[in-house]
């Protein structure tokens, strides 16, 4: 067996992004959801909480500073983001049938303790798998090696024989640095196909 490992990504390939509907359920107006969008999900600063380093009330200062007009509106916000992220039917047959195979499914993302914290619902595959890294329990996030590095050293991965998938092409391209086959996701049933398409082979 070629492939011996499957390693997912997990926001917007075994869970869905809701952002924009987040903050559509408060019931703001397109723009406004625009603009706290820019205030918080895509601010520079979000990437804090997936490396963990600072607190969650650091990081929502910090949004604050950056847009202090919107203040009242950025903390009722992040008090609970539950919804950021959305559970997936597809996810637990999806690692159901891939283990069937025989093989190891990991997980290795970006993620902050706050998101999963508070959208425990969307992380009910957790327990299908077999293991893998969270970037806020490594201080460490992806595309840097060494967050790949600790996963090969953790798990005693043969990168030959490991598949990558994650929606964002820098984060494959350093995969692929270690040897690690790839596979973009661009929706579930595309994943699926080229992934199967892929294990078939080996």
């Amino acid at each position: 067996m070629k492939i011996d490992t499957v390693i997912f990504d997990i926001g917007g390939v075994l869970v869905g992004l809701g952002r924009i509907h987040f903050f559509e359920q408060f019931g703001y107006s397109h723009e406004m959801c625009q603009r706290l969008l820019d205030s918080t999900l895509r601010n520079p600063n979000w990437k804090e909480l997936d490396i963990g380093l600072l607190s969650d009330e650091e990081v929502i200062d910090r949004f604050v500073q950056d847009t202090p007009e919107l203040e009242q509106e950025i903390r009722a916000c992040m008090k609970n983001i539950h919804g950021v992220v959305y559970r997936l039917e597809t996810s637990i047959p999806w690692i159901k049938e891939i283990k069937e195979s025989g093989r190891r499914v990991l997980y290795l993302s970006n993620y902050s303790m706050k998101v999963a914290r508070d959208n425990e619902d969307a992380m009910d595959f957790l327990p299908y798998m077999d293991g893998g890294l969270l970037s806020c329990d490594y201080n460490v996030i992806k595309p840097d090696p060494a967050f790949y590095q600790i996963l090969i050293d953790k798990y005693d991965l043969d990168p030959s024989k490991c598949v990558f998938l994650d929606d964002l092409e820098d984060n494959l391209a350093a995969a692929r640095k270690f040897g690690i086959q790839t596979i973009q996701v661009r929706d579930h049933e595309q994943a699926a196909s080229d992934l199967r398409a892929l294990l078939e082979e080996s």
